[in-house]
């Protein structure tokens, strides 16, 4: 597929200055004169103006090209010890109207994914991410999604602007195969309760900045469970990335925005990444381009980090099994040799079929020990059935 007429091509003005040696900008090979070939790289990096979903009438100027910026930031790092087999496909070209660009993007990240290419999206209201939720759809199975955002954008609200209930379009679309939700660092204020109940009852992982700031190491297995994820900047403090509206003085920080990226590098079944609503506008001096060209970094380091830990029958695992009085009557759990990382075993109560293996935590196996059944088994159950 000839995927070079949906993009425009970089200015090579902006980037010659960025290729010194040993940074990023002398090995991602970018749309210039010249399409990448995409279909041998690791991971593709996506620009997208498109900001139609904020309520904007005309998209994002090329000079505030919220990519453009972040691009300037990204290539000049240090590559990291991997190694770095990255294309830069250039940005989007808009559809006539909102629909079309989600359908570009549908047919963009599908290809790619479907080529083992991971790709990358930088810009865009966060809208966009049902575009790239709609990019799975040809796998015809259920996969596992993840948002970073300190609200749940799915309100009732018929008024509101696409970018505030994508995630009501994600949760009724048809086929539906979305199998669990993550929504992590939302803020309490900032969510209707009627939001978060209905997140409850559908049994999905919803956990506050709070959590996050006490630890967040635990947020590891809510990631690595995940097949897309997708990130708001507004999840970040204003501190760290000014670059969005409404200001938040409250948020995750910088760092732990790139400690969750770095997750999500390491995770073997992430397939495709999209960091939305950065407004280069409003960021005087680029903090915010960045902090996100850094949370890039952390990802594709960490991607090159990768350990294909997905077969369990494998001596790589030590199997620990904690008995119940009741159902279930046991507990199964799988402990990593190499990386220490640990997975729970969830068995359908009512059809015994093959069980599902979920991504957990050393505190879930101490919580079994002690009789306890975990909340992440509770859901995961409810879920399968």
């Amino acid at each position: 597929m000839n995927l070079s007429i949906f993009f425009e091509p970089l200015n090579e003005d902006v980037f010659a200055a960025l290729s010194k040696p040993r940074t990023l900008g002398a090995y991602i090979s970018r749309f210039v004169s010249k399409f990448p070939d995409w279909r041998s790289a690791d991971i593709a990096l996506i620009g997208i103006n498109e900001t139609r979903g904020a309520g904007n009438d005309e998209n994002t100027e090329p000079a505030l090209a919220p990519a453009r910026i972040v691009r300037k930031k990204l290539y000049a790092l240090n590559k990291g010890a991997g190694s770095c087999n990255v294309a830069d496909l250039g940005n989007l070209r808009p559809g006539i109207t909102l629909d079309d660009t989600y359908l570009r993007l549908k047919e963009i990240v599908e290809v790619l994914i479907s080529h083992g290419t991971i790709p990358v999206i930088i810009g865009g209201s966060h809208d966009l991410e049902y575009g790239q939720f709609m990019g799975y759809e040809h796998l015809e199975r259920v996969v596992n999604m993840v948002t970073v955002d300190s609200s749940v954008d799915m309100t009732e609200d018929t008024a509101a602007t696409p970018n505030k209930k994508q995630l009501r379009s994600i949760l009724m679309h048809e086929p539906n195969y979305l199998f669990s939700l993550g929504q992590i660092g939302y803020q309490s204020y900032l969510v209707e309760p009627e939001v978060m109940a209905t997140l409850e009852k559908m049994h999905f992982e919803a956990y506050r900045v709070g959590e996050v700031h006490r630890n967040v190491q635990e947020m590891e297995p809510v990631v690595r469970l995940a097949d897309l994820l997708t990130i708001d900047v507004a999840a970040i403090r204003h501190q760290d990335a000014p670059g969005y509206e409404p200001a938040n003085p409250f948020g995750l920080t910088g760092e732990e925005a790139c400690q969750l990226c770095w997750y999500a590098g390491l995770n073997d079944n992430l397939t495709s990444l999209g960091i939305y609503e950065y407004n280069p506008a409003l960021d005087d001096r680029e903090i915010t381009a960045m902090t996100v060209a850094t949370m890039i970094w952390y990802f594709i380091e960490g991607y090159y980090h990768r350990k294909n830990e997905i077969t369990f029958t494998s001596n790589q695992f030590t199997k620990y099994a904690v008995a119940f009085n009741d159902n279930p009557d046991r507990m199964v759990f799988y402990k990593s040799k190499q990386t220490e990382k640990w997975w729970l075993e969830v068995e359908s109560l009512s059809d015994g079929k093959t069980p599902h293996i979920v991504p957990c935590s050393y505190e879930d196996y101490l919580q079994a020990t002690k009789g306890e059944v975990p909340n992440r088994w509770i859901l995961t159950q409810a879920r399968i059935g």
